[in-house]
């Protein structure tokens, strides 16, 4: 069953107050939401008792991917669409709730599987950041180290300068996009389908690709 966006910002809350605090239990009068309590109460979300709430098993593996899908949405905000930080919580806040499964891995590989949000909270680990643990290291590199005439998969893309991951984004060097290097002197040229571009080695250094 689909959850109200009130309901999961509940239990995104239930998560900071219990998991990230390290307390037992939640006072209920936090959350000043009965009726949203009750509903996840049912759904075996949470356990209510004198007044306190925690967070089931079942319970905590949803707001573990509530509060996944909130911090990766805030880091696509700053990081992409260059969003003030003031502002990017009522924005993600709106759109977390579009980045179901799937689409939330997307946006955490083209973010190079952030480990915390803009404000320094940790974002917990999808099954893609452990996916992407278990490929062995000489497997993927940086496309600055890739042969010349090589071909390659772009892996993932990693740098937290928001002016140079829009670049790399614009000329569509996006993750699982084939690739080809060039040259590397007296710039990066590689080729993305049929249109070839050329970068410098700061830039070249943010891309990691996997080889073919």
């Amino acid at each position: 069953m689909m959850l109200t966006d009130r309901e999961e910002e509940i239990l995104e809350a239930l998560w900071g107050e219990i998991v990230e605090k390290k307390n037992h239990t939640c006072d209920i009068s936090v959350l000043k939401d009965d009726e949203a309590i009750k509903k996840l109460a049912d759904l075996d979300y949470v356990d209510v008792k004198n007044n306190q709430v925690k967070l089931t098993n079942k319970g905590r593996e949803k707001a573990k991917n509530c509060v996944r899908r909130h911090r990766l949405a805030e880091r696509l905000f700053v990081d992409v669409l260059d969003i003030k930080k003031r502002l990017v919580h009522e924005a993600s806040c709106k759109f977390e709730h579009l980045l179901h499964k799937g689409l939330d891995e997307n946006v955490c590989i083209l973010l190079g599987h952030p480990k915390t949000c803009p404000h320094g909270r940790p974002i917990p680990e999808g099954d893609c950041c452990k996916d992407a643990k278990r490929i062995p290291k000489k497997l993927i590199m940086l496309l600055s180290e890739l042969e010349v005439d090589k071909k390659a998969t772009i892996s993932h893309l990693e740098t937290q300068d928001q002016v140079m991951l829009q670049k790399i984004i614009a000329i569509g060097a996006l993750p699982n996009t084939g690739i080809k290097l060039i040259q590397k002197f007296p710039s990066y040229v590689f080729q993305i389908g049929k249109s070839q571009f050329a970068i410098d080695k700061e830039l070249a250094s943010c891309i990691y690709v996997r080889v073919i």
